[in-house]
């Protein structure tokens, strides 16, 4: 591996950053996780041998608005222009889309002459069923690979970042939407401030733009440390959106706790003017976040130390079964395994190869760590005693899909919120 680690997560404080939403100096360092590939830079046959380049993963936090936040930023044409993660390969995502797409239809009254908005869009995986019920959609979606994909399914799609100079294009063209998505790219921006403003601009002033994010809490609460990489510059929580919108004369009218992802949140953002007010649900979080201390670190001061606890017990009951002889693969070349492995220095001494059921993905290697990608046929084909399951997140689907596997004896290896394996 070509990647530095710090021997442990290190905490803190007193680091001269400022906040990506309000500026304040002087964040307090939550988690050191050292310096790694990015995460989605999975390498060909050639590249293996090249040296990588790696990145500080630091994670902070503003004790004025709240937001965790990391401090590096890597420019965004070397992390999106060529994306390896297209959301159709998850049955779990389509079926989460459908859902959220029908209950949009219904809730919004949305028809012909509606324009439902999608902002990093991905492979059309939301919009098609939208597209499907005769709604008009455009998709926003900055990797071209993607955004080709995304056309290729009729779904109209614009290959661009989204920011206020972008809204503004589009509503000089008339285009303004009665519903925005935007699932999972908030945490992704740099420019947290154009792309807000963005949103207001291209709302319609009855218009509702929906966000989804990984909720910090759950983050913390569930010791899911694999969810930081260089591509989540931040990680949310309702105080902290709720400080975002506000300064763009915009509210959050109302939000969820969903259950995607290790935890998400789902908030409504209205305009000011559009006559709505917040439901009750906002204050109620609000309130809870205030009492759990939301912007206090002494909070999110354990973080550290039960990230390397964890650590700690998923490579003592890795390196046990490996010293009884048990070969181990893994699954899911995902972002959050790259952090998981990279960090904890589980490489080709504990793994014997990863596997994944994108076919972009599969003939490559992880970054950092260089294990070969194949298809989850390989489980099959070599019968592996364990396979540790690296997409945790979507535990239930991949278990189910790989019933055979199970039936036959393998076991699944779970890391997070505690190590545990799962047997048939």
């Amino acid at each position: 591996m070509r990647t530095s680690h710090s021997s442990t997560p290190a905490v803190r404080g007193g680091d001269r950053v400022r906040c990506r939403s309000c500026a304040t100096p002087g964040l307090e360092t939550v988690l050191d996780l050292g310096s790694t590939p990015l995460a989605n830079a999975l390498l060909t046959d050639s590249q293996v041998a090249e040296p990588e380049p790696c990145f500080p993963l630091r994670l902070v936090l503003c004790q004025n608005c709240s937001l965790i936040q990391i401090t590096e930023t890597v420019r965004p044409e070397l992390l999106f222009r060529r994306y390896l993660y297209f959301s159709s390969f998850s049955d779990t995502m389509l079926q989460h889309a459908r859902e959220v797409a029908q209950q949009t239809i219904r809730s919004r009254q949305l028809g012909a002459k509606s324009l439902v908005v999608e902002i990093a869009s991905n492979d059309g995986y939301l919009l098609q069923y939208y597209h499907r019920a005769g709604i008009p959609v455009l998709g926003i979606e900055p990797a071209k690979n993607i955004a080709k994909s995304a056309l290729d399914r009729k779904i109209p799609t614009l290959c661009e970042f989204f920011n206020q100079q972008l809204a503004q294009k589009l509503c000089a063209n008339r285009l303004q939407a009665d519903v925005i998505h935007a699932n999972n790219v908030l945490a992704h921006v740099e420019d947290l401030h154009g792309f807000v403003m963005g949103m207001g601009i291209l709302m319609k002033e009855s218009g509702v733009a929906i966000i989804e994010v990984p909720y910090v809490k759950d983050l913390i609460d569930r010791v899911e440390f694999d969810t930081i990489y260089h591509e989540h510059l931040c990680y949310f929580s309702v105080t902290a959106l709720d400080h975002l919108c506000s300064a763009h004369g915009l509210f959050i009218e109302d939000v969820e706790r969903i259950p995607i992802h290790g935890g998400s949140l789902r908030v409504f953002v209205r305009r000011r003017e559009s006559g709505a007010r917040p439901k009750p649900t906002v204050s109620m979080i609000l309130d809870e976040e205030r009492q759990w201390g939301v912007r206090d670190p002494c909070f999110y001061q354990s973080f550290g130390l039960k990230v390397a606890s964890l650590r700690e017990r998923l490579l003592r009951l890795l390196r046990g079964l490996k010293s009884r002889g048990a070969r181990i693969a893994a699954y899911g070349a995902s972002a959050k395994g790259s952090t998981l492995l990279n960090f904890s220095r589980i490489d080709g001494g504990i793994l014997d190869f990863v596997v994944d059921r994108s076919t972009a993905k599969q003939g490559l290697f992880t970054p950092g760590t260089h294990l070969p990608i194949f298809s989850p046929q390989k489980l099959l084909e070599t019968m592996p005693q364990y396979c540790l399951l690296l997409t945790w997140n979507f535990a239930d689907e991949i278990l189910e899909q790989q019933a055979e596997y199970r039936s036959r004896g393998g076991r699944f290896v779970i890391p997070i919120p505690e190590p545990t394996v799962r047997a048939s």
